[in-house]
């Protein structure tokens, strides 16, 4: 009869039917090492079905193991004559690892002797210069000065924690959120106005959205749109690396919304099969543009997915800047020495909407935006740290940001005044002779746009 016994009886249960206990279905029952007494029968189903169900699952499995165990494609299977479901979810939440308070306060005092003053006193500078960048670029946006701007506002911990423990022999593949990641590499202010400007100076050639920044020298590519498209790229990267037996790895960011993507779940099981060098690092800011994570997805956040493609994470609280960068010092570590893949979620939150073509405030409240931006801004946290350290003060405070401020308005001037790149750029860069037919194609275009000026812009050079 096997499990058709106690289903059958439960559905007569359902229904309001008692069924007699046979001498039959007490022996069956018996045979599954259940307990009933004197106990009419229909009354034990319920356990059966609980047991049947995943609210147990961790005491079930655990139960009537065999000895045997089978050697299956490199792994020790056991068995067990339990009917057993592995839980949808564990009872322990996974850990977020944090050093610092929403206050500023060091919570291990002991860590205050792993912590290079003069590295918190960059890390907080750039990131300051990062919230004011994006301050007057987004400003600049909504005079019609650029097309289009995406802040970090927020998330400045996650960008320079994570900068400051990478080597610059690493290489980058980020999304269009992390452009503290190249400002601590060298990218200079004056460089991110010209490509926000899209002019002649810019090193996309005027051919990439704003905030699409890249840099060959500093080993960051190229930002592109479609999201989670870097993640398997930098797999494949790393994998590179470890075959050229570099001592570096491949650092991927992306968003909550991009595990959402097959591309995210391809890349983490093809980093973890070939064991490569590989660290993922997710911003989990709450929102994928407007979309809650409790939308996307069930399971305890993002670190958790790590396990089921065997690669080791962590949690980590991403307003907390010394938190990210110990964490991402320590993965890096692990995943160069070690060929290893590690997922990085970086809890956080997204104050600024999530472009200039967005207003959040139609999908979320204006207060829950206000409490992140003045009760848990790492920027503030991290300063409170340091002053309560006496490594900053008010007087630095003000002239780094007077200075920033001089220095942002005359980059904006500069990429403002100078040329578009031409239009003859449109047809460079992909063969390494021009072929005819895109001459041809040239040759057109610039007849097309000499007859009729009125319609393109007038600061694009023909030549």
């Amino acid at each position: 009869m096997g499990w058709r016994l106690p289903l059958r009886t439960a559905l007569w249960t359902l229904r309001g039917k008692q069924p007699k206990a046979t001498a039959d279905m007490v022996r069956e029952l018996s045979h599954r090492r259940e307990v009933y007494s004197a106990v009419p029968c229909h009354l034990h189903i319920f356990p059966i079905l609980k047991r049947l169900q995943s609210s147990e699952p961790e005491r079930a499995c655990s139960q009537n193991m065999d000895e045997e165990m089978n050697d299956f494609m490199g792994r020790k299977v056991s068995y067990s004559s339990q009917m057993c479901f592995i839980p949808e979810e564990s009872t322990n939440s996974v850990p977020c690892y944090r050093l610092l308070s929403t206050h500023g306060d060091l919570l291990d005092p002991s860590s205050i002797n792993e912590l290079d003053k003069e590295l918190c006193i960059e890390m907080y500078r750039k990131m300051v210069t990062l919230q004011v960048m994006d301050t007057i670029f987004y400003d600049a946006q909504r005079q019609g000065r650029i097309s289009f701007y995406v802040t970090t506002i927020g998330e400045e911990a996650i960008n320079i924690g994570s900068a400051a423990a990478l080597n610059a022999t690493d290489v980058v593949f980020s999304q269009y959120r992390e452009p503290g990641v190249l400002m601590w590499r060298g990218f200079t202010l004056q460089q991110f106005a010209n490509q926000c400007y899209g002019n002649e100076y810019d090193l996309g050639k005027g051919r990439q959205m704003p905030v699409h920044y890249g840099s060959n020298e500093l080993n960051y590519l190229t930002v592109s749109s479609p999201i989670a498209t870097q993640v398997p790229q930098a797999v494949g990267a790393a994998y590179g690396l470890k075959m050229d037996k570099k001592d570096a790895c491949a650092v991927t960011y992306f968003g909550d919304g991009g595990t959402s993507e097959g591309d995210f779940h391809a890349g983490m099981n093809f980093a973890a099969v070939l064991g490569a060098p590989v660290l993922f690092i997710c911003r989990n800011n709450g929102w994928a543009i407007s979309t809650p994570t409790s939308e996307q997805f069930r399971s305890d956040g993002v670190a958790i997915k790590g396990q089921a493609y065997g690669v080791r994470s962590i949690r980590v609280d991403g307003n907390d800047a010394l938190a990210v960068y110990f964490a991402v010092k320590n993965a890096r570590k692990m995943a160069v020495e070690e060929f290893r893949p590690i997922l990085i979620e970086a809890l956080t939150y997204r104050v600024g909407h999530h472009s200039t073509s967005d207003d959040s405030s139609k999908y979320r409240s204006v207060d829950e935006i206000e409490y992140w931006r003045t009760r848990r801004d790492p920027v503030a946290r991290l300063r409170m740290f340091l002053q309560s350290n006496r490594w900053w003060d008010d007087e630095n405070e003000d002239l780094l940001r007077q200075d920033l401020r001089t220095q942002m308005m005359s980059v904006l001037h500069n990429a403002e005044s100078k040329k578009k790149p031409g239009l003859s750029n449109l047809f460079e860069d992909v063969y390494d002779v021009i072929p005819q037919n895109l001459k041809e194609q040239e040759q057109e275009t610039q007849a097309i746009v000499g007859k009729y000026p009125k319609d393109y812009p007038s600061d694009v050079p023909l030549d």
